[in-house]
């Protein structure tokens, strides 16, 4: 599944997916986006794989934005359309059936900070920094930026951070709930691997299935998004997984979920 620009390796059942063009700080291209789109879809299909981390090559870069001078090359209905590209793969890193962690290991800009939002989980290295610096360049985020942000952060910090282009360290993106956790950057993978491993042993189906509750309940108002959790948490009884859990439960010993 590997490619020029992204890396796939696997540990047991967690796969790590590496942009890797260090030399460009790991910048998203259109072959990036159309490779990324096809190894998420193998990923989702293999059913040794259930947790997925991202990252980037180097130690100076996750992910430094888009190509700029890709960038430069394009008029309105190409920008446009390139925007749309990098959308619909984002949207597919959010959709992902199955966890997604961003380890972050350095600058995480632009669009590299718009794919990290689209994750379950971001684990920082305390090098790593954050930052929308697309005004600085006279244009705006186009990757859904300006809508992840807002919700991760709130309305107000996201404007902050938009408006005046400016990074923010590994700790203040901790603080204001853009990461998860930030680590020693000699133990980003360690730490993110370990994170991964918590997760491999749980039932799929009942991860996937909260995932669905939580993204698309967050969109509904309360009662209604209430409602949805409680056709999730019946559908959830039908899985082998709930059958195999709760009688493992029962008979006092580790569930062998499938």
């Amino acid at each position: 599944m590997s490619s020029s620009t992204l890396l796939v390796e696997k540990n047991g059942a967690v796969a790590v997916v590496t942009f890797n063009n260090p030399k460009a700080l790991n910048a998203l291209t259109v072959d990036t986006f159309e490779a990324l789109e096809q190894m998420l879809s193998d990923l989702a299909e293999d059913q040794d794989v259930r947790v997925v981390i991202l990252t980037g090559a180097g130690d100076k870069a996750f992910i430094a934005g888009g190509d700029i001078g890709f960038l430069a090359t394009l008029d309105v209905a190409g920008a446009r359309r390139f925007a749309l590209l990098a959308q619909k793969v984002i949207d597919q890193i959010e959709a992902f059936p199955k966890p997604v962690i961003a380890a972050i290991n350095g600058y995480a800009l632009g669009g590299g900070c718009e794919l990290s939002m689209a994750c379950d989980m971001r684990v920082a290295a305390d090098t790593a920094r954050f930052g929308q610096p697309e005004v600085k360049l006279g244009i705006i985020p186009g990757f859904a930026g300006t809508q992840r942000l807002a919700r991760l952060v709130g309305k107000a910090k996201a404007k902050e951070m938009i408006f005046t282009g400016e990074m923010i360290s590994a700790a203040d993106a901790e603080r204001i709930g853009l990461v998860n956790r930030v680590v020693p950057a000699d133990l980003l993978m360690e730490e993110t691997q370990a994170l991964a491993a918590t997760m491999t042993d749980k039932s799929a189906s009942a991860i996937a299935l909260s995932k669905e509750a939580i993204d698309h309940g967050v969109e509904m108002d309360f009662a209604r998004a209430a409602r949805y959790e409680a056709d999730l948490f019946g559908l959830s009884f039908a899985t082998p997984d709930a059958q195999e859990g709760i009688a493992a439960f029962l008979e006092k010993r580790s569930p062998q979920f499938k």
